[in-house]
């Protein structure tokens, strides 16, 4: 054939096993080529003779219902003429016989998105098959607004598509394994429906702040019958109960197939299932647990609690609430729409709380504006601030003189906020990052801080607070309750203390013990209430169980220990009849006859149980069988009702779930499964068996697979 003949397309290679690697997305169960922006990736075409010279060919890339060139949506790439604005590039490599080999660069501000690709050639249009290209937010990228300059970082918060997630209480935090599933089927494709459900304009489809803020709103189902239904009500008779989900990759699937919410959520799975979407675009994204969080909703900065006389808190009277724990995430991006200096992680939140610009939506919101007071910045800078720095104040309902009142007893500036968790980078461990949602409490930063956001925040008398103790730096140990100290000194150094001598067993019977302890000289005679509840983790009451009240009477540095001990019946009908984990709270309120100094001391406290142990090889061959047990004994001197094991492998086995009946004292069950790693490297298999009892026990074990 010479020249002159019509120059056609007889085929196209993607060439997607080396454009995957470099892209880092090899790992996406997908037909499709998956590639990230402003960066590189090989096309090779197929031509029904050499190119020549002469020859017009034009690589055309188009996103959108109707891709347009003076929209920017349609970007046609021609190698031998000079780039255009849209920022995308594209050269030849080689160019020999009927083979011609080209590099295409897309812009770092391409909106992300599934683009199609023809080729024009003279006017002939090739259409290849599985034409649609995905592209992603890079944060390999230096000139991508997502950009991470640290590996271990972008290993952990872009790929790795295992972690934990950090709940319990303040002062008892364990964790929960979860599978965020980024790269399993159907996920991808998920993530997509939902960029196109968001009705973000595709220019606006550049930006991970309008993207971010956007998931926020559709991962949950308030208003736009988003990815999740939220409930906390104690009752999901018709759904899953949101604590026996083990991942996202089964809620995402049963979205995109359905395209109706999933019921039911609570904030750590609104969180994981953010987080998924987040890494699976390619945004940077961490899930964040904030330990004894604050819901102020009339944003002035403190709550108040609500005690009857003997220290049990009053359901009905509190609008405020302190969750033990809220699950939110952190994405990482430059803020281009702000001033200098609020670059990096931003807090982003799916669980839907308050209405932000008439949607429930929250963030980004960069720590650095939490961190030093600059609350006006967008987004949604107040109801974060006073999510880890609100102050508890403590009122308690007295008869005096046959009428109620409430009487003060004290304020804790210290309480809300502590602890703030993520998974470390590169480990298995809890990472505390406190430090960069807040300076150390009682420092000057800490102080300027405060005085900064409170003149953006309504407040109800809050001046500045003064601080007695010194700041001390925040370590990487979870600090008990009795450091943290109340602003008053009180003149008679008195101090609360509250344990558990022996584990909480479902079963057994609560062994509490509360101490008081006096540090002056004087005889001081004090009197005291202890009261036991079981709530939920968002600090809803389920039951009173007991209360202790007592006068003990102490000399100079001094102290003394009272048993508040609660019997096994009287709390395992609440356990088995709620359908939320709970937890143990107890509540003392002491005072002091001499000086009339008062104290309030309040903790949580989860239950302990058996474990679950997972029995495999440490290593296994891609694509070859391996046997997985699962073993669990009843340790309990109680029975577990109506037992399922969920078990999940991600890149080995789908969920599976095992139905064990009910297990007695003393019996040990044994399920298996057949595992057939498709992937390799470091892989995790998690388990978590639910009963009547107990709502969730977890377990996971790692395994390397290799060629």
């Amino acid at each position: 054939a010479f020249p002159g003949t019509d120059l056609k397309v007889t085929g196209i290679d993607f060439l997607k096993s080396q454009n995957c690697r470099e892209h880092h997305t090899e790992a996406y169960n997908i037909k499709n080529l998956v590639v990230r922006r402003g960066q590189a990736f090989l096309v090779q075409l197929n031509l029904s003779r050499e190119l020549t010279a002469s020859d017009k060919l034009a690589l055309r890339f188009g996103i959108g219902e109707n891709p347009d060139k003076i929209r920017g949506t349609l970007m046609s790439l021609n190698p031998r003429r000079e780039p255009g604005p849209s920022g995308w590039q594209i050269s030849m490599v080689k160019n020999s016989g009927n083979e011609c080999l080209l590099s295409v660069t897309s812009s770092p501000r391409a909106p992300v998105g599934i683009y199609t690709l023809n080729v024009k050639t003279g006017t002939n249009i090739y259409k290849p098959e599985d034409n649609a290209v995905y592209l992603l937010f890079n944060p390999w990228c230096k000139d991508d607004i997502v950009f991470l300059d640290n590996e271990a970082q972008k290993n952990e918060y872009v790929l790795n598509d295992t972690g934990y997630i950090y709940v319990g209480s303040a002062y008892s935090i364990y964790s929960r394994p979860w599978n965020f599933g980024q790269f399993e089927e159907f996920v991808l494709e998920a993530c997509m429906y939902l960029l196109d459900k968001s009705e973000l304009r595709l220019s606006q489809r550049r930006d991970p702040v309008l993207v971010s803020r956007a998931m926020s709103a559709l991962v949950n189902a308030n208003d736009d019958s988003g990815v999740l239904l939220g409930n906390w009500s104690g009752n999901y008779s018709n759904g899953t109960s949101p604590m026996d989900w083990i991942g996202s990759v089964n809620i995402l699937q049963k979205y995109y197939e359905t395209k109706k919410p999933v019921r039911y959520g609570q904030c750590w799975v609104f969180a994981g299932v953010l987080t998924t979407v987040m890494r699976c675009l390619g945004i940077p994204s961490r899930c964040v647990s904030n330990f004894n969080s604050a819901h102020d909703t009339d944003d002035n900065l403190t709550i108040d609690v609500y005690l009857n006389e003997l220290g049990e808190k009053l359901e009905r009277m509190s609008i405020d609430s302190i969750w033990n724990f809220h699950v939110w995430n952190d994405v990482w991006m430059k803020r281009m729409d702000l001033p200098t200096g609020f670059d990096g992680w931003q807090a982003i939140d799916a669980t839907p709380q308050e209405q932000s610009q008439g949607l429930f939506q929250c963030g980004p919101c960069p720590l650095k504006a939490v961190k030093y007071g600059d609350v006006y910045l967008p987004f949604d800078g107040k109801f974060v601030y006073a999510e880890v720095n609100a102050d508890k104040v403590y009122w308690v309902l007295r008869k005096v003189n046959g009428k109620d009142k409430f009487i003060k007893m004290g304020t804790e500036t210290r309480g809300i906020g502590v602890n703030i968790s993520t998974k470390a980078v590169g480990e298995d461990k809890r990472e505390d990052i406190t430090w960069e949602y807040k300076f150390p409490e009682g420092s000057k930063e800490e102080r300027q801080s405060m005085e900064k956001a409170c003149s953006f925040i309504r407040h109800s008398e809050m001046t500045p607070r003064a601080h007695f103790a010194s700041g001390s730096p925040m370590a990487n140990v979870i600090s008990h309750p009795y450091d943290i100290l109340s602003d008053v000194v009180l003149k008679s150094g008195l101090e609360l203390e509250i344990s558990n001598k022996e584990p909480l067993y479902p079963g057994n019977p609560l062994e509490l013990v509360i101490t008081v302890k006096t540090s002056t000289p004087g005889s001081w005679t004090i009197s005291l209430v202890g009261s036991c509840q079981l709530q939920s983790y968002t600090g809803r009451v389920e039951a009173s169980l007991g209360y202790v009240k007592e006068t003990v009477k102490l000399e100079g540095k001094a102290e003394t220990q009272i048993p508040l001990k609660v019997a096994a019946d009287t709390y395992m009908k609440t356990l088995a009849s709620v359908e939320d984990e709970v937890l143990v709270h107890v509540t003392v309120i002491a005072e002091v006859e001499e000086t009339n100094d008062k104290l309030t001391k309040e903790t949580t406290m989860h239950f302990d149980y058996p474990p679950i142990n997972i029995e495999m090889p440490e290593t296994a061959k891609l694509n070859k069988e391996f046997t997985c047990a699962f073993i669990f004994k009843n340790t309990l001197n109680i029975p577990l009702e109506n037992c399922k094991l969920l078990v999940e492998g991600l890149g080995m086995f789908k969920m599976a779930t095992f139905d064990e009946g009910d297990i007695n004292p003393g019996r040990i069950i044994k399920s298996e499964i057949i595992c057939t790693p498709m992937r390799l490297g470091e892989k995790k298999i998690v388990a978590k068996l639910s009963s009547v009892q107990i709502k969730a026990i977890t377990a996971e074990k790692s395994i390397t697979i290799t060629e």
